[in-house]
């Protein structure tokens, strides 16, 4: 359910009765992903036949995947793969498949399949989402999520179309519309709603003022999206006080967690998924409070590409206790594992800086990280933009430099350019997810 039905039913719903919706979705899942070459390949691998899996509770003794399994099953049976399991359907059984790709953001972009069942309860999910946040039927939703061959603007599309009625503006990122027009459509338009990646959206706000519009006087009241750990209250700021709201998902799986109006955490569907946390270093379950990487089941797609236990690399931490909801929560994204920087003995996540500089009056919140190999270990440089006034500061440089030792726990360099001076580093103009790391 989605909408009032969706609280009523998370009121009423024991974990019990929750337990037992996954394990029957679970199992469903289990008998058609045995039907798929590359399960049957990695699990035959591991010694383990389909009795061995009875329920839920046998899940820890199947071997965790990632995106670099998927793409070697691209190597093995290109261009498509054998992860989705299309050609192990008979005519009558194979459903229409929605094709889409990854954005490339970690690599070479990866093929995404759906089903029409799965691809529509994913929208559902996702409306449930944005309904829950507060959106309306009188909403005009502006969306810098990105078309072409990725999957994310046109998910996104779907969901608002085909479970609000909720007027779409389709502007996609900085390359598919510039953002000086962006920003005349929020305004020509009267979008109440933004939604889509945080970097881009505080980049919107930048591109408003440049333009001599004030962004609290375009009437946004609501921003939705991919928020990880920035400060919701900087954000918000920007765009004259709208409420701010995070969600989390990957293009294979759709929405998996998403924050409410109560700002606990973000509460996991857990209809939909079963989630686990997985330690980075070992693939063991990590402890409440312990970071680990978000490891996901989908209850219900049971079409195509069925996904049993997808290691996405996201870094998270689960919340103790239900919340509100009565649903299990994680704190959100907090970097990429794949992407974490060890700095003597430091585990650092590129991706995390911007919170900590949101805290730093000079910085704007675009950066970029360097990473360079001296002697026997890594350093890293982080190249920050400042106001201009603040530009050959020594103090701004040190003060910048105090901040992130004390919230990463290890020195770092730092070198501060003017406002827009990395966008060709990070590509933001172009890109769904900024480029933040730079590495030999």
């Amino acid at each position: 359910p989605l909408g009032p039905a969706f609280l009523d039913w998370t009121k009423n719903l024991s974990r019990d009765e929750l337990r037992q919706a996954q394990e029957k979705r679970f199992l469903d899942v289990m008998t058609h992903a045995w039907r798929v070459p590359f399960y049957r390949r990695r699990w035959s691998a591991a010694g383990i036949e389909p009795g061995d899996i009875s329920s839920l509770d046998d899940i820890d003794k199947l071997p965790p995947f990632s995106k670099a399994d998927l793409m070697a099953s691209v190597d093995v049976a290109p261009p498509l793969g054998d992860f989705h399991g299309i050609e192990s359907l008979t005519e009558k059984e194979r459903p229409t498949v929605v094709f889409h790709t990854t954005s490339g953001t970690t690599g070479a972009p990866q093929p995404l399949f759906f089903g029409a069942w799965d691809r529509e309860v994913q929208n559902l999910l996702l409306a449930r989402a944005y309904r829950l946040q507060g959106l309306s039927d009188d909403d005009v939703v502006h969306s810098v999520y990105g078309f072409g061959m990725v999957n994310g603007g046109h998910y996104i599309r779907e969901a608002v179309v085909h479970f609000t009625k909720a007027l779409f503006l389709s502007a996609g990122t900085g390359l598919e519309t510039p953002s000086v027009q962006q920003v005349q459509l929020i305004q020509r338009f009267g979008a109440t709603v933004l939604v889509g990646f945080v970097d881009y959206i505080k980049r919107l706000a930048a591109v408003a003022r440049e333009q001599g519009i004030d962004p609290a006087d375009l009437n946004v009241r609501m921003i939705s999206g991919q928020i990880g750990q920035e400060d919701r209250g900087e954000v918000s700021s920007l765009w004259g006080g709208a409420d701010v709201f995070d969600w989390y998902g990957v293009g294979d799986t759709g929405i998996v967690a998403t924050e409410g109006p109560d700002r606990d955490g973000l509460h996991i569907f857990e209809d939909a998924h079963y989630v686990e946390l997985l330690d980075p270093e070992n693939s063991q379950p990590a402890a409440v409070g312990d970071p680990g990487n978000i490891c996901v089941t989908c209850l219900f797609k049971t079409t195509v590409y069925p996904i049993v236990r997808f290691d996405t690399k996201d870094v998270t931490t689960e919340l103790d206790g239900p919340g509100a909801l009565g649903l299990r929560r994680i704190a959100g994204f907090q970097g990429r594992s794949d992407n974490m920087v060890k700095l003597r003995g430091i585990n650092v996540y590129p991706t995390s800086i911007a919170a900590h500089l949101a805290e730093h009056p000079a910085a704007l919140g675009e950066y970029i990280c360097r990473i360079e190999r001296k002697g026997d270990r890594d350093e890293m440089t982080v190249m920050v933009e400042v106001q201009s006034d603040a530009l050959g500061l020594n103090d701004v440089n040190r003060s910048l430099a105090a901040l992130l030792r004390q919230k990463l726990g290890v020195e770092v360099g730092i070198e501060t350019v003017g406002p827009g001076e990395t966008a060709d580093l990070t590509k933001i103009e172009s890109r769904q997810k900024p480029i933040r790391l730079l590495s030999p």
